[in-house]
């Protein structure tokens, strides 16, 4: 009996044993997102990852927020039209990929110009031609920019990719650029972007006090960094620019011919430019300098590093007019700190008769400094290659 009562026993604790809880877990497959986004956005909305296709002007309007989750595509088609992704001053674009996981915006042909990339609206203050407050913008659109409200938020974009933009409107005047930001407010957050082989500027603040921080702008046609309207940005950080083909300045900084009492803030600089790279405009058009400041621009970079700038006639600096020169070189609104030029390019000219003489307070030159320092990555690579040369 005692035999018995022991063999039940056994075989109750094999049987309680294999239970439904040891079965394999089978985890649900959630289906990749796709379709077609075009027109005004006028409800809040995610868009899972997938792969998505953009039609014409899509306007993110006041008050709605449209969200990508990391590792999503989305895919203009120049045959289409005029494509560009625009978020209006209250709405707010959220596209928070990863080094992983990146948001790729792209075009289906892969050539430079064939759409508007991203363009952002905001309410923070601008200083316009003549000291105006408000302007209109230059992409075709026609939209008022400007404001008084410094911090803004137009949403965040991080680990996000703009490949093939700058699209050039055709009525000659009107264009677009990889990132386009029209008076965004510092309360926007702009880390870990990629401007890929477009046919204009690869970022282009118009005023505004946003800072951006971890960009790469890769192969653009025209400059790699350009701002005018009185941008302010006062953390920006890690800036890489290669120009291949292709490219006019590395930084294009202007100001709209108003002697700004404030200037913007930029740590953290490798300006390259490839052997064989011509100007834009050819052999004709003197764009080919490091960095240019013209109309009343202005700054505070440190930690520089400038390698490529060789084309005969080229310098690190240069001070393009008299005005700028005698405003902001003179009166200390122009600083260049810790320079490091590898390949023997002038540190600094003017144009004409213009003979910039920085205090020695004001530029200095480093042999050792880094310049950017951005954390390489899936979201720095395009076909195997790695953006950081």
């Amino acid at each position: 009996m005692k035999k018995l009562v022991f063999s039940l026993a056994f075989l109750s604790l094999i049987f309680t044993g294999c239970t439904s809880s040891d079965d394999e877990t089978v985890t649900p497959i959630t289906p990749a997102g796709s379709g077609e986004i075009t027109g005004d956005q006028t409800t809040s909305k995610t868009f899972i990852k997938g792969s998505y296709t953009l039609k014409g002007i899509v306007k993110i309007q006041n008050g709605v927020t449209l969200t990508f989750d990391a590792g999503s595509t989305i895919t203009a088609d120049v045959t289409s039209g005029v494509d560009a992704l625009v978020v209006l001053n209250g709405g707010k674009l959220i596209m928070n990929g990863t080094a992983a996981e990146p948001i790729i915006c792209t075009e289906v042909s892969s050539t430079p110009g064939s759409w508007g990339g991203i363009i952002m609206y905001g309410d923070a203050p601008i200083v316009g031609a003549a000291g105006v407050t408000t302007a209109t913008s230059e992409d075709g659109l026609a939209l008022p920019y400007g404001g008084t409200n410094d911090t803004h938020n137009g949403g965040s974009l991080k680990y996000v990719r703009v490949e093939y933009a700058g699209k050039k409107i055709t009525d000659g005047t009107s264009e677009m650029n990889g990132f386009s930001f029209y008076s965004v407010g510092s309360g926007t957050v702009l880390e870990n972007l990629v401007s890929y082989k477009g046919a204009d500027d690869g970022y282009e603040f118009y005023g505004g006090t946003v800072s951006l921080k971890n960009s790469i702008s890769y192969g653009n046609s025209d400059d790699s960094f350009d701002w005018q309207d009185g941008w302010k940005g006062q953390n920006s950080t890690n800036w890489y620019a290669y120009q291949v083909g292709t490219g006019n300045f590395g930084m294009e900084i202007e100001a709209k011919s108003v002697n700004n009492a404030f200037y913007p803030v930029v740590s953290n600089i490798t300006l390259k430019r490839a052997a064989g790279t011509v100007t834009e405009g050819g052999t004709s058009a003197a764009e080919y300098d490091a960095i240019q400041f013209k109309k009343q621009g202005n700054g505070e970079f440190t930690n520089i590093v400038i390698s490529g700038y060789t084309t005969a006639g080229a310098t690190a600096v240069r001070i393009q007019d008299a005005t700028t020169n005698t405003d902001q070189v003179n009166s200390s609104k122009i600083k260049l700190l810790n320079v490091k030029i590898n390949d023997g390019t002038s540190q600094y000219a003017g144009a004409g008769t213009v003979s910039p003489s920085f205090a020695p307070a004001n530029y200095t030159i480093s042999t050792t400094v880094g310049g950017a320092s951005i954390a390489t990555g899936a979201w720095t690579v395009v076909s195997g290659v790695n953006l950081i040369q």
